[in-house]
C-alpha cells in the first residue's frame, strides 16, 4: 500500500510542477489580455460617449425676443436750441 501512496505523491508533485509552468503562462497571458482589454475598453467608452452626445445634443439657446412696444427705426434728428440774446 505504501508504494501506491508514494506513487500518488510523486504524481501530485509532477502535476504541481507542470501546473506551476501553466500558472506562469496564464499569468503572462492575463497581463497581455488585460493591457489589450484596457485599451479596447477605453476606446469603447470613448465611442459610447460620442454616440450619447450625438443622440442627446445640448439644447440650443433660444433666439433673442423682440421687445414689445413702439420702437423708432430712424436715426435721431439733430435739434438745436436758439438762445435769445439779452
Amino acid at each position: 500500500m505504501s508504494v501506491f501512496v508514494v506513487r500518488a505523491f510523486v504524481q501530485m508533485r509532477q502535476m504541481l510542477s507542470t501546473q506551476g509552468d501553466l500558472a506562469a503562462k496564464l499569468a503572462d497571458l492575463e497581463k497581455k489580455l488585460t493591457t489589450r482589454l484596457n485599451t479596447h475598453e477605453t476606446a469603447i467608452v470613448d465611442v459610447l460617449r460620442q454616440l450619447l452626445l450625438l443622440l442627446n445634443p445640448a439644447p440650443e439657446p433660444d433666439p433673442p425676443r423682440k421687445r414689445i412696444g413702439f420702437q423708432v427705426q430712424e436715426a435721431p434728428g439733430k435739434y438745436s436750441i436758439k438762445r435769445r440774446r439779452k
